[in-house]
């Protein structure tokens, strides 16, 4: 060992490198897990007017401005669609594994306050209401079973197995992009289906060609493609094609486990093990597409073509917002580039504060000379731009828009979980609970400098912003890390503007009961 408390040994770094790990990295990870993951100081909560904008008044125009833009542009939608659908199943999974899963059982349990044999039952209740019944019941006919003869008998357990695993459905071990979340007369359509419509609506840039990018599981990119291969051309039309491309999450952003001694958790047959870095490891794969603008948005925030349009006009405003942002951004920085004429840096750097967008000269630099004043300004501004639509919090699990305090002082805007809270500090647990709105429904993204050049993303992250967990293998106690969130650390220092978009353009399916929710109904 080289140095003390460095347990990376001759066999532990080749195989660090056999892994495209930087083995200097993988120190830097043990040190996170010695120090422990530092907490964000919470100065108040994003609100309206104070950190969150509106473009209610302006959507018409800010959709033109975006419609124009996406003559000549290449724009993107990046979904990550790489999760697994296993959590939208959870409490019917936990009841398969009790056993015996009877329409008396489960109700005995249920009186008793089984909350899990009460969502079984539910479930059964409501399986005519899901948009893959029809599969269901196939897939049982196939098999020899009529689905209306388990329902009458109550064998629900036969119900709930064939949808969740093999043979069947095996919708527990699918991607949830793969799930069939809505019903078009006796058409089911799937999230990634849905996608492909609304990429069509909104994402179609230079050339008439709509371009959307999936991150993927390796285990499931056959299948995905699949899908994609047989139902793009439904939603295409006459002059408008779609592009799909997809990635899969890098093996050189897992990060290692240790144990509870924080030494790198050597596995039975003597290897390090390595996990998958969590949801911010995307930031690579955002970092390798060839474009002019993003739009970020999870795979599961879906509704039927009914509800789309106010989806569609608060996407394309989002777009104009950023597109406008962006310019002035950009004749700020020619006119550096020119020379700082303070008023008129001034000035512009008002304007962009009146667009929710604040570059604030920090206090000790109050007597700096113009040049440094300049190359401040210049450094603040040469950041990418995302503009994150929120919606108000509704209780949903998650986190939110705030005001954060750095290291020098200086206030910025970030998204903020509640694992980078110190909740054991009753006035930065008051501000979390202050919070009036919740995580980003939708992101536009900036990825260009004003001469054109692509920004290296992986400049622009916070490093100290992952998160520790705890988990076991083989029966012994790990620590895991995942790196900061795709928008959460690792899009720390980017220059962020909050804006308020309406509770119908969320509507995430987190279990499958959120399926049930009139918003993903079809009439």
């Amino acid at each position: 060992m080289s140095t003390e408390n460095d347990y990376l040994n001759e066999s532990v770094e080749a195989e660090i490198c056999t892994r495209g790990l930087d083995p200097a990295t993988v120190r830097s990870q043990i040190e996170t897990f010695r120090k422990g993951i530092k907490h964000q100081e919470l100065a108040r909560p994003c609100t309206l007017g104070d950190g969150i904008e509106s473009v209610g008044d302006n959507l018409v125009t800010l959709s033109s401005l975006f419609d124009e833009y996406c003559q000549d542009k290449n724009v993107i939608k990046f979904v990550p669609a790489s999760g697994a659908a296993s959590r939208m199943f959870k409490e019917l999974q936990t009841v398969l594994a009790r056993g015996e899963v009877t329409k008396d059982e489960l109700q005995a349990a249920s009186d008793w306050g089984g909350k899990e044999e009460a969502s079984a039952l539910k479930f059964i209740e409501s399986i005519k209401r899901f948009a893959f019944y029809s599969d269901l019941a196939s897939s049982l006919e196939s098999e020899g079973i009529n689905i209306e003869t388990l329902l009458r008998e109550g064998r629900f357990k036969e119900i709930i197995s064939h949808t969740l695993e093999k043979p069947g459905l095996n919708y527990s071990n699918l991607p949830k992009g793969i799930i069939k979340f809505h019903l078009y007369g006796n058409y089911p359509r799937t999230a990634f289906e849905e996608h492909l419509v609304e990429a069509a609506h909104y994402s179609a840039g230079e050339g008439g060609i709509a371009r959307l990018h999936f991150t993927l599981s390796p285990e499931h990119e056959d299948e995905v493609k699949s899908l994609i291969l047989r139902t793009k051309a439904l939603y295409e039309s006459e002059g408008m094609s779609i592009e799909v491309t997809y990635s899969v999450q890098k093996p050189s952003t897992d990060t290692i486990a240790v144990d509870m001694e924080n030494r790198p958790f050597i596995e039975s047959e003597g290897r390090v093990l390595f996990r998958p870095g969590g949801h911010g490891a995307l930031i690579e794969n955002l970092n390798d597409l060839e474009c002019d603008m993003v739009f970020i948005k999870n795979i599961d925030n879906v509704v039927p073509d009914r509800i789309k349009e106010e989806t569609y006009s608060y996407k394309k405003a989002l777009g104009g917002y950023l597109i406008e942002l962006e310019k002035r951004v950009f004749g700020l920085l020619r006119e550096l580039d020119r020379g700082y004429e303070e008023k008129e840096v001034n000035d512009a750097l008002s304007e962009l504060s009146g667009m929710g967008l604040l570059i604030k000269l920090p206090e000790y630099l109050a007597d700096a000379t113009e040049t440094e004043k300049a190359m401040y300004t210049r450094a603040r501004l040469m950041s990418p731009i995302r503009v994150c639509g929120v919606v108000r919090n509704q209780g949903e699990p998650g986190g939110g828009p705030f005001w954060v305090r750095g290291l020098d002082g200086t206030l910025s805007k970030q998204i903020v979980e509640s694992s980078q809270v110190d909740m054991g500090n009753p006035t930065q647990k008051a501000i979390w609970q202050s919070s009036t709105h919740f995580n980003p429904v939708d992101l536009v993204c900036s990825v260009r400098d004003y001469e054109g050049n692509a920004f290296d993303l992986t400049q622009y992250i916070d490093r100290d912003a992952g998160f520790i967990s705890h988990k076991s293998s083989g029966g012994r106690e790990l620590k895991a890390l995942e790196l900061p969130g795709l928008w959460n650390g690792a899009m720390a220092y980017w220059n962020t503007v909050f804006v308020e978009v309406p509770l119908i353009t969320f509507n995430p399916v987190k279990t499958v009961f959120d399926l049930l929710r009139p918003e993903h109904q079809n009439p």
